[in-house]
């Protein structure tokens, strides 16, 4: 996949932080990039910042009903015929003591961050196939070390990351390519935070996306199947 001109990405939760990060590398890239989240009218308001109309598409999907990424991929494969490259993307984060947590909140996480990633490989997988595409899902530096007030996020992250290297067995021998990706800190709108001046220290959405080309541009004779990570240097306060 090193030629990238006109290749189809897909991207869930790609309105705003690392998912739009990624989709304005991509496109730069010479790519065609279609972008979920929960809310049309979110998704469309993200699009509009990213340029040419023809190389992009808004989509409405909740990645925890798998009918919503079955509808997404349809008007992907109707729009542009093809689908190369899918970065599950989407995900939330609620952080309390177990004894605190919500039914609501851990259910929550359980549907969009594990059973998401599911429905968006259950439902674009065929499309790899023939395009003998690659598959990406967001994990964290949370799916391999636990915190205190992390029961849920870290049960979810931990069971992305072992979800997406057992699918990487399963799918080599389509010759589709299956990575995580594992942030530290990042600079993004995650669990109510606003980017400002002080998260200079901290991943860059856009590094991320230079981390996806970086994945697609290797020669497809080597697969870094899990990359960790993060922030070079710690945050001075």
């Amino acid at each position: 996949m090193m030629d990238l001109k006109n290749k189809v990405a897909y991207i869930t939760g790609g309105s705003k932080g690392i998912g739009l990060g990624v989709a304005k590398k991509l496109l730069a890239a010479g790519m065609r990039v279609a972008i979920s989240g929960r809310t049309m009218k979110t998704v469309e308001k993200a699009a509009g910042t990213l340029g040419d109309d023809s190389k992009v598409l808004a989509l409405q999907s909740d990645v925890s009903k798998h009918g919503d990424e079955q509808k997404a991929i349809q008007c992907i494969l109707e729009k542009w015929g093809q689908l190369d490259v899918v970065l599950a993307n989407a995900g939330v984060g609620h952080f309390a003591p177990i004894d605190e947590m919500s039914e609501a909140q851990w259910h929550q996480m359980i549907d969009t961050n594990l059973n998401g990633v599911f429905h968006t490989l259950k439902a674009s997988v065929d499309a790899l196939k023939k395009s003998k595409g690659y598959y990406i899902t967001l994990a964290s530096l949370a799916g391999t070390n636990f915190f205190a007030s992390g029961a849920g996020y870290n049960a979810t992250k931990f069971g992305v990351v072992g979800f997406t290297q057992a699918a990487m067995l399963d799918l080599r021998k389509f010759d589709i390519k299956v990575s995580t990706i594992m942030p530290g800190s990042v600079a993004t709108h995650f669990n109510g935070h606003e980017p400002n001046d002080n998260d200079a220290w901290k991943i860059q959405p856009e590094d991320i996306g230079d981390l996806v080309l970086d994945l697609l541009k290797i020669n497809p004779r080597t697969l870094p199947s899990k990359i960790e990570v993060r922030p070079t240097r710690p945050d001075k306060k």
